[in-house]
């Protein structure tokens, strides 16, 4: 598939790695769509992309408002070929705190919104895709979610986010042998630790420590080396029901 014809739907669009994924499209000559619940910036990122871009305020977690926002995503660029999954929080807690045991419902939050949303997300774009007309190789379309390294690094405090990055690996390939009848591959990034909006509001002294760990390149990743997995991803017809850690070759310590 070429990123030249993409009409991409991509969750927390607005900013860091789903706001360069979306640059990337759009450079390429492709469309694309940002679903996120920041007003403000999704109405200033797409603007920033152009008119072959658009935002639509979306919460993953919504199931009817996802549905409404595909149809309008669909509407817009006349299909959907690529559905990209970053948006996602990372609450972190100890579940046995100073303050007493940490809430269910913090846990769950964290699973409603990066997991479930995942889901939510991928079978929304996924009803879409099935419709679509094959290339020569059969594909109609690609869906990439973003897991991370602490599905299977998790440090102390991240019970809950670790969860829901595990069970973004784990549905991955049950999804892609399901949508296999259809065309549609499914594939996901397990990114290190990146130059991410929240990372950008840390000291820099933190950024340079958080950097060094990692054996190499000793830095953060780049939005745009997430993006670049993408495309590769959407290119390449032979990679499906795979995860790619894209990380330095870094492995987390329990803190």
């Amino acid at each position: 598939m070429d990123l030249s014809h993409a009409k991409a739907v991509i969750s927390g669009g607005a900013s860091g790695l789903g706001f360069a994924t979306a640059q990337r499209i759009i450079d390429a000559g492709g469309q694309a769509v940002l679903l996120d619940v920041n007003e403000e910036q999704g109405a200033a990122s797409a603007e920033k992309l152009g008119d072959h871009a658009r935002f639509i305020v979306t919460d993953v977690s919504d199931e009817d408002v996802v549905r409404d926002a595909m149809q309008q995503a669909q509407a817009f660029m006349g299909g959907i070929t690529l559905a990209v999954n970053c948006a996602g929080i990372a609450t972190a807690g100890r579940t046995l705190g100073r303050d007493g045991p940490w809430p269910a419902a913090n846990f769950a939050r964290v699973i409603n919104i990066n997991l479930l949303g995942s889901y939510i997300v991928t079978k929304e774009a996924a009803a879409h895709m099935q419709h679509n007309e094959p290339d020569a190789d059969g594909n109609r379309g690609v869906v990439v979610s973003t897991a991370s390294i602490a599905a299977f690094e998790g440090q102390i405090g991240q019970a809950a986010y670790s969860a829901s990055k595990g069970g973004v690996v784990g549905m991955m390939l049950p999804l892609a042998r399901e949508f296999a009848q259809f065309g549609i591959r499914v594939n996901t990034i397990a990114p290190g630790i990146f130059m991410t909006p929240m990372m950008a509001g840390m000291p820099e002294e933190v950024q340079a420590s958080l950097g060094k760990q990692v054996p190499y390149p000793q830095r953060l990743g780049r939005p745009e080396e997430y993006a670049s997995a993408v495309a590769f991803i959407y290119e390449n017809a032979y990679v499906n029901g795979e995860t790619i850690r894209v990380d330095g070759a870094i492995r987390m310590q329990p803190k």
